[in-house]
């Protein structure tokens, strides 16, 4: 017996050995053939395409940099990132107080994320809107005061009471559109357009855009130029709006940061359209009211022409071209994201060492190249991500409007508007009809079906009670494929690859759907409860 069970104990650890054996191997043959399936072949050879799309783009952007960078190298790290680096002797003056450093002379850009970031801004506003603030869950009682300097973190306890400090500059919805104007110049402020004669250039543009209180007249007219569409101010010199834009009734003025119940009064004296700047913060970019007039030209304009930059090499100091030195932004930083927009195509720079030389853009990547390194760049994004429809922070909001291409809904104003306001020009941009857009606007127009793209929020509003929240984002990300539900939705482009239902949503809710296609992406809108407040993140 004792030999039996010897010979049996013996026998156990060879055939636990075999059966290990065959459980590896099975697993190792099931990640084979996992791997080896033809949909994870796709995802493969997708991102394997899309890389070296993006990897041929950086060649592009590197050989840009190289050709109009005046002494600045691009050096690429992978499909995505690549360093912007100044040459060994560039003159570093400006001090950070708070880290003890001087400026550095290299920069690291993520070449993706700048792709998605400048695309959102052609098809977004960068106006406040009051259908933003009705749609956004936390609009008028939490984020509204925010704009306000008298309230701050502080809530408004009712609509009413920010209302009050908001209606004189608050239109229905966006007052400008994408592609309203073929040619913008932006004009900065730097003391480097007294070396150049761009004043005629400058005022050939369809609009052109300036900061401050930067002076527009005869004496500095040849340099600068005599337009006025559009300036972008900081809050102090919207405390001079009267005097800035003295001369000019139709200059449209945008305040970049907060309103002051003081602003108010002068608002109501003035002919001039007056509105709230809605942007983002760029913490690796360029810095300054320079970069978001920037942004808004982009918002509105094809092509964004650049004028009185910090840009060409061997400052020493922050230069006015109507006043004495003060201290600015870092330049260095302030070159290198600017030359890296001009050869991803969102900007041309123009400056007195680029004057001396004929103007050739062949060298910076065309839209068309521009575009499918975009897509490609989505895809990658959404790879990442795990989800389809989701691109994680470039992902928008976007309102479908309550009006048509003939009318916007009220213009913006109080209920004891003066005169000179309810009779004045600014009304033209926010009732313009349909038939005076340009074309490429109209094209939008047409695309988007009226709907207003905006900068992201963080939740979607007025889900019915009965539905489950988690479950209700979800599907809002996802968007919707199913075509034998009953309801109101219009045809789904064949470009949009989604297969989450709304199944679960609760059957006494009334949905309406509206897709819309754009950039190739599919988008639904979703209402429960409110009619004005089809909203959701994408």
């Amino acid at each position: 017996m004792m030999r039996g069970t010897r010979k049996s104990s013996i026998r156990r650890p060879a055939l636990l050995h075999l059966l290990c054996a065959a459980a590896v191997f099975s697993l190792f043959f099931f990640v084979f053939q996992f791997s080896s399936s033809p949909g994870n072949n796709r995802i493969t050879n997708v991102n394997k395409v899309d890389i070296q799309i993006l990897s041929d783009f950086q060649s592009d952007v590197q050989q840009c940099v190289a050709n109009r960078g005046l002494g600045l190298a691009a050096k690429i790290i992978d499909h995505c990132n690549l360093i912007l680096k100044f040459p060994e002797g560039t003159n570093s003056t400006w001090y950070n107080e708070q880290f003890k450093i001087f400026e550095p002379l290299e920069y690291k850009y993520d070449v993706c994320e700048a792709l998605l970031l400048w695309e959102q801004y052609r098809n977004m506003t960068t106006v406040l809107t009051r259908e933003y603030l009705d749609a956004r869950p936390d609009g008028w009682l939490d984020y509204a005061p925010k704009r306000i300097a008298q309230l701050g973190a502080k809530k408004c306890y009712n609509k009413t009471l920010c209302e009050e400090h908001l209606n004189v500059l608050l239109p229905a919805k966006p007052p400008f559109h994408p592609r309203q104007f073929q040619t913008c110049a932006v004009v900065g402020n730097s003391g480097d357009l007294l070396k150049t004669e761009f004043g005629n250039e400058i005022d050939s543009h369809d609009a052109v855009i300036r900061d401050n209180e930067a002076p527009v007249n005869e004496k500095y007219a040849k340099h600068v130029g005599l337009k006025r569409d559009f300036r972008l101010v900081v809050r102090g010199a919207a405390r001079n709006m009267i005097k800035i834009l003295d001369g000019s009734d139709d200059e449209v003025l945008i305040i970049k940061s907060l309103t002051h119940r003081d602003f108010n009064e002068m608002i109501k004296r003035i002919p001039n359209p007056v509105y709230l700047f809605q942007g983002i913060v760029l913490r690796r970019g360029a810095k300054g009211t320079g970069m978001k007039s920037i942004e808004l030209a982009l918002s509105m304009c094809d092509i964004v022409n650049i004028y009185g930059f910090t840009v060409d090499p061997g400052y020493t100091e922050w230069t006015r071209y109507f006043s004495a030195p003060r201290k600015g932004h870092n330049p260095l930083q302030g070159r290198a994201y600017y030359q890296l927009l001009e050869c991803l195509g969102v900007i041309r720079i123009h400056s007195p060492m680029r004057a001396e030389r004929k103007q050739d853009w062949s060298d910076i990547p065309s839209r068309e190249n521009i575009s499918r390194a975009h897509s490609a760049a989505v895809r990658l994004k959404k790879n990442q991500t795990g989800q389809k429809g989701d691109v994680g922070q470039f992902r928008n909001c976007k309102v479908w409007g309550q009006s048509g291409p003939y009318g916007s809904g009220p213009v913006s104003g109080s209920p004891d508007i003066s005169s000179v306001r309810k009779n004045s020009n600014y009304s033209k941009w926010e009732t313009m009809p349909y038939e005076k857009l340009s074309k490429g606007a109209q094209d939008h127009y047409t695309q988007m079906e009226g709907v207003s793209i905006y900068w992201r929020w963080r939740a979607v509003t007025n889900w019915h009670p009965s539905i489950d929240h988690s479950k209700a984002a979800r599907y809002a990300s996802v968007g919707l494929s199913c075509a034998d539900l009953s309801m109101n939705f219009r045809t789904i482009p064949s470009t949009c690859e989604t297969d989450t239902c709304l199944a679960d949503v609760h059957p006494e809710v009334k949905l309406n759907a509206r897709p819309v296609a754009v950039e190739r992406e599919c988008v639904m809108y979703m209402d429960y409860t409110d009619p004005k407040t089809q909203v959701f993140l994408v």
